[in-house]
């Protein structure tokens, strides 16, 4: 073997050796496993990130839907301010909740938590797509609690780790507003007036995290962004809401990953 042929030998296995390093340090997709290569936004591989369904442009300015809503107009004891979700809730996203929420995958809080990013802020924004929610003095990021008896079950609150991110992402702070004072079954089995039956009087502000939002109140304008894995006919986001707004006087912005 000449000198140029062992040198372009030496070259290749350089480069390969190179590219097999590389290619170690590269997480895999976390949704799928897939390879990823590390350009996107989240930890998802090429296939999986083209595959989200993001809401672009809402129809109703109230609760976010991303299609004529039939529900809005009529209500009449709508206590939150307004809703906004970051992705439609269809067949992958589904699976994606179900690994997450229910299989133990927490690893899925670093896709899922980002994407709550997106619907923060589509609150700036009116169903035109034209700015239409001003920026208040102060900010909170709270979230849906879960009972006692879920959180064994679970392990976790999925609600509070999403909050967890979108705070780590925007800077603001995220704080324990809500107590749950009795357990419920899963609402996601139950129809709208079942879910208003079922979650009367089941939220308490926290005193704690209360006192510190009711020192800012007192000091200017204050909204609460307030976080939940699914919108499905908002009588949770609405009790909770219902819960802060009797004891003060801020705007309440719900937050879902998925609606």
């Amino acid at each position: 073997m000449s000198w140029t042929e062992q040198a372009g030998r030496w070259m290749r296995l350089l480069l390969s050796g190179a590219e097999s390093l590389l290619a170690s340090k590269m997480e895999p997709c976390v949704a799928c496993g897939a390879a990823n290569d590390g350009t996107r936004k989240l930890p998802v591989c090429r296939r999986c990130w083209e595959a989200i369904p993001w809401i672009h442009e809402v129809c109703c300015s109230k609760c976010g839907r991303y299609e004529a809503c039939p529900d809005c107009p009529r209500r009449t004891d709508t206590y939150y301010d307004q809703n906004r979700s970051a992705v439609r809730y269809d067949e992958r996203m589904k699976e994606w909740l179900g690994q997450y929420k229910y299989r133990g995958q927490e690893s899925l809080r670093s896709v899922l938590g980002p994407m709550l990013l997106h619907a923060y802020h589509l609150h700036r924004q009116g169903p035109s797509g034209v700015a239409a929610f001003g920026r208040p003095a102060s900010e909170f990021i709270s979230y849906v609690p879960l009972s006692e008896q879920r959180y064994a079950e679970r392990g976790f609150n999925q609600a509070e780790q999403l909050a967890s991110e979108l705070g780590r992402l925007t800077g603001l702070p995220v704080l324990p507003l809500l107590l749950r004072t009795r357990h419920t079954d899963k609402q996601s089995f139950k129809g709208r007036m079942e879910r208003l039956d079922d979650l009367q009087g089941v939220f308490a502000l926290e005193p704690g995290a209360a006192s510190q939002v009711a020192a800012a109140c007192r000091q200017g304008r204050v909204r609460v962004y307030l976080i939940d894995d699914v919108y499905t006919t908002g009588s949770t986001l609405n009790e909770c809401s219902r819960a802060i707004k009797t004891v003060l006087p801020l705007e309440v912005c719900g937050i879902s990953w998925a609606r």
